[in-house]
């Protein structure tokens, strides 16, 4: 029992020690060791103990084992450790490469916007140079400056560049083999001159720089106030254009200036509760103003357009400020965009501004000329009743002389009509009797001309008489006595023998024509000088012009036709000869061409 509590306690503190070093995890025997095969195992002695199967330990093959295992895992860490070296590596060229990218084309954005403004300037410098003095003051400032500029570098930067050539010399000819004298104290005294000569020089550059620039924001902050208070009066001060704004109504003016002011003093209103929003904002940010700067002028150089743009600036701005976290950062990159959301709606509310008001002094004017219209059409309407109640009397008054003149016109023509009548009975009288006389002389007339028609009747009636008998006797001269001949009725034509072929010849001209024709030839037909002079003329498009029309009908025949072939029917102005160009003589007739 002692025996079995000691191996058992052994292969525990055997276990135990194996888990402390391997920090409680399991790992991959050996097969012996993990389970021993049958006939390995070792059967205790059976004093009244029950039957139980165990292996003695072995803590030295554990314990190279676990050496083994802990090289092994050494290893493995060692190359982790240096793959994440290398991936921390390459991740860092290739930031360092986007952020070459992006400040190489900030560098061609930066040197072209100054080469830009340089010539704007230089231009506009010899433009107005003869104009002001203040500009010949410049020009002389910038020729003093330049000189400076010479001076600083032949002091400062010269000695620097003699003093790199120099040691490039001594190090190529140590490197060459040469037997160079070569005094490194006093090389290193002279590296340590130049060194606390230029240190120096860039603090009284640093001193002079800020001085300059806390000349600067002095001078800005005066600016700003002087201009905000400028901003504030020229804000609410009404316009000129609505001051001499021309209103015939004084009362709409007064409204107009009055309304002007609640919008100026809405959207200025708006404006300083933005602008109390931005100095908050700048009050709650502790960073430096040469921090601010670096964060701002990082954050610009990336477009916004750009893939993994915030880790790319993130990145720039913790090289930049080291002395910031990330924290840091993200809170300050927060507080900007606030910041940068009120400059923009601070910009926003200005552009409405400057439209509003834009727009109201475009409606300010359209209501005053709408007013002075309206003022003018009052104006126009008063004049024009006026004239109308003029127009009204003078029709008035010419309307009732009018009319006394009608009625002694009416008057006078009754007059007159009843006189005329009185005429016209008196005509009309005498007319029935003359209309009498004239029907009697019209019935004998007609009495007579009935007499005459019927003796013309009779003489007609008579000499029909007469010419029946001479026809009759006439054809009692002439009658016609014929033999009887029945076989002839019968017998055959001489149409129906020509069909059946009876008595014709037998040879028949096939060229013979089926009827003889009278007509004319080519040659007659050509001959006419009217039809050559109008095929001259077709041949060379003029038989249309007024030339052909007028020349065509005066040209003669080749022989004059007959007086009694001239007929008045065919003489026409425009008319031509069926067949014949327009503008062909009519008079071309059968006697012509022959």
């Amino acid at each position: 029992m002692v025996a079995l509590r000691c191996t058992w306690n052994g292969q525990r503190q055997g276990h135990l020690l194996w888990r402390a070093h391997w920090g409680g995890r399991l790992h991959r025997l050996p097969f012996d060791a993990r389970r021993p095969p049958r006939e390995n195992l070792v059967v205790p002695t059976r004093n009244g103990l029950c039957r139980q199967k165990y292996k003695p330990v072995d803590y030295k093959h554990l314990y190279e084992l676990a050496a083994a295992e802990k090289m092994a895992s050494a290893e493995i860490q060692l190359k982790l450790k240096k793959t994440k070296r290398v991936s921390k590596m390459n991740k860092e060229q290739l930031l360092l490469k986007q952020h070459q990218q992006v400040w190489w084309q900030e560098h061609k954005r930066l040197s072209e916007s100054r080469r830009k403004a340089e010539a704007e300037i230089k231009t506009f410098l010899e433009e107005e140079n003869h104009k002001h003095n203040f500009f010949v003051d410049m020009r002389d400032l910038e020729h003093h400056l330049s000189k400076e500029q010479d001076a600083f570098r032949r002091d400062t930067v010269a000695p620097i560049w003699q003093l790199r050539e120099h040691l490039k010399s001594r190090l190529s000819e140590m490197l060459s083999g040469l037997k160079a004298k070569i005094n490194p104290a006093e090389m290193l005294q002279q590296i340590q001159f130049v060194k606390q000569q230029q240190k120096a020089v860039l603090e009284f550059l640093t001193h002079e720089s800020l001085a300059l620039e806390r000349e600067l924001e002095d001078c800005k902050t005066n600016a700003l106030a002087h201009c905000c208070e400028e901003i504030s009066g020229v804000f609410l001060e009404v316009p000129s254009a609505l001051q001499s704004l021309e209103c015939p109504y004084p009362d709409l003016k007064t409204f107009l200036i009055s309304e002007y002011r609640k919008l100026a003093s809405s959207f200025w209103s708006k404006l300083q509760e933005i602008d109390q929003q931005l100095e908050v904002l700048h009050r709650n940010i502790d960073w430096k103003e040469e921090d601010q700067w670096i964060f701002q002028t990082v954050i610009s150089q990336y477009p916004s357009d750009l893939s993994r743009r915030r880790t790319l600036y993130l990145d720039a701005l913790q090289r930049h400020l080291p002395h910031k976290s990330r924290r840091d950062l993200v809170a300050h990159e927060k507080a900007w965009d606030r910041c940068r959301f009120a400059r923009s709606r601070r910009r926003a509310m200005a552009l409405g501004w400057a439209q509003a008001r834009e727009a109201f002094l475009l409606r300010a004017v359209a209501t005053a000329a709408e007013a002075s219209a309206a003022q003018e059409a009052e104006v126009l309407l008063a004049h024009t009743r006026q004239k109308q109640q003029q127009l009204c009397a003078e029709l008035k008054a010419k309307v009732r002389k009018y009319r006394a003149e009608k009625q002694l016109r009416c008057q006078e023509q009754e007059e007159k009509d009843l006189q005329r009548l009185e005429e016209l009975r008196k005509l009309m009288a005498e007319q029935a009797i003359k209309d009498r006389e004239r029907v009697k002389f019209r019935q004998a007339l007609l009495e007579k001309r009935l007499l005459e028609k019927k003796e013309l009747a009779l003489q007609a009636a008579r000499k029909e008489e007469e010419k029946e008998k001479c026809l009759e006797a006439l054809r009692q001269q002439v009658a016609v006595v014929a033999k009887l001949d029945p076989a002839r009725v019968v017998a055959d034509t001489v149409a129906s023998k020509a069909r059946m072929g009876i008595g014709t010849n037998e040879e028949f001209d096939l060229q013979k024509p089926l009827f003889k024709l009278h007509t004319y030839s080519e040659e007659q037909i050509i001959s006419d000088p009217r039809l050559r002079v109008e095929l001259a003329l077709r041949e060379a498009g003029l038989h249309k012009t007024p030339y052909a029309r007028e020349i065509l009908p005066k040209i003669p025949p080749l022989k004059l036709p007959r007086r009694d072939m001239k007929s008045t029917a065919f003489q026409m102005q425009s008319t031509s000869v069926p067949g014949a160009a327009p503008g062909a003589p009519s008079g071309l007739c059968c006697e012509d061409l022959k």
